[in-house]
């Protein structure tokens, strides 16, 4: 790189530079003392190697302006000022307080350049020229201390990403790795360990998981085999909202709300949900497993489930379609609430003696079968299993 002003075409006194270099140490002590006095962030007496690390880069910087004066054709090596961008970064800054101190420094430099300006005998064009260099210069570490900069906190968000995709596999492999292990790399995730968590399934039917704008203590995995994030404490004050808001629109399964070892278990509740929304037993959108544990513990078994409705169903099966339809509608919400027909009418939205005159059938088609309790709950397991395969076609 090559810095270059109208100095290269000037006709600037050789012997400037002499002067000036065999000032630098007086200059660098003054910009050092500048830059401690009025930055705080610079202000460390009692820490020699930052200090010297300071003094450093202030003669580089003065060392690096005269070699521009000497040969502004020179190429520039950007790489120290480049370190120091990414120290600014490695010390949690910003470049604010970098960037004050070069322009502090700047001002020093061309206050010594006009102190020695008449002695030296220099034209105002000649000056004007010096000037000139000191602002181009003055650009080229900014940029390189942006370059520098930018380049640490890129490869520090891919670090901390990395981590913390590796405590999520952690936190849902089975058996998940031990409280220790997970503590620790979740101290270098900069992840705090929370009481609970639950596991969000996301849909990726189009294999192009892109993720909405989450809250920053939220593990998301969208390149797993079942794209999923992870959020602490879900009941915590504004959880839900912030994550219904984020979630808005898209089909996911929010997992039950399981102690932080258990976050395997809520992920796994979750795929089920998902799928279930997939097949259409579970409606489209945003579900929360909570709200639906008897549709998924009624199809964590399906054959199971499905011996049982023939045998409990049995006697509906030799009615026509719609008369089987209008009989288990009843019979379940006979069965979910209550044994009244005008409280089953009310649920139905049909006349109560329709009611009447469905479950004298079902008395007739079943028997002492509805007397007993064991049967009346494997009833309904049949019906709300059947219920929710209806609904999905």
């Amino acid at each position: 790189m090559a810095i270059k002003s109208d100095l290269s075409e000037s006709r600037t006194p050789a012997d400037i530079v002499k002067t000036l270099r065999s000032g630098i140490g007086r200059v660098s002590e003054e910009v050092i003392e500048e830059i401690q006095a009025r930055i705080p962030e610079y202000a460390r007496p009692s820490d020699e190697i930052y200090i010297k690390v300071v003094r450093m880069a202030v003669e580089q910087a003065i060392e690096g302006f005269l070699d521009r004066v000497e040969n502004p054709d020179a190429p520039w090596d950007p790489e120290p000022f480049r370190m120091i961008g990414k120290g600014e970064a490695a010390e949690g800054r910003n470049l604010e307080a970098f960037q004050a101190a070069m322009r502090l420094g700047a001002r020093v430099g061309w206050r010594r350049l006009t102190e020695i300006a008449g002695p030296l005998g220099l034209s105002p064009q000649s000056l004007y020229d010096l000037g000139e260099t000191i602002f181009v210069y003055l650009d080229a570490l900014a940029d390189a201390a942006a370059e520098g900069f930018d380049e640490a906190r890129a490869h520090a968000a891919g670090e901390m990403e990395r981590r913390r995709a590796r405590l999520l596999d952690l936190l849902l492999s089975r058996p998940s790795a031990g409280p220790e292990v997970i503590a620790d790399l979740a101290k270098a995730a900069a992840w705090r360990l929370p009481r609970t968590v639950a596991c969000v399934a996301l849909d990726d039917q189009h294999g192009a998981c892109r993720l909405p704008p989450l809250p920053p203590d939220v593990l998301t995995g969208p390149e797993r085999a079942l794209p999923c994030l992870l959020v602490p404490d879900p009941a915590g004050p504004g959880q839900a909202q912030t994550l219904e808001r984020a979630l808005r629109g898209r089909r996911v399964a929010i997992g039950p709300t399981v102690p932080l070892a258990s976050s395997a278990t809520s992920l796994r509740w979750a795929g089920e949900a998902l799928d279930l929304s997939r097949r259409g037993v579970l409606p489209r959108g945003l579900l929360r497993c909570a709200d639906h544990m008897a549709t998924l513990v009624v199809f964590k078994d399906e054959e199971l489930v499905s011996a049982m409705a023939e045998v409990r169903l049995a006697p509906l099966a030799h009615l026509r379609p719609t008369q089987q339809d209008r009989l288990a509608e009843t019979l379940l919400a006979w069965l979910r609430h209550g044994r009244g027909a005008g409280e089953v009418a009310a649920k139905l939205h049909v006349h109560p003696q329709t009611v009447r005159y469905r479950l004298r059938q079902l008395e007739e088609l079943y028997g002492d079968q509805l007397a007993d309790p064991d049967i009346r709950f494997e009833l309904e397991i049949a019906l709300r299993a059947r219920q929710a395969v209806m609904s999905g076609h």
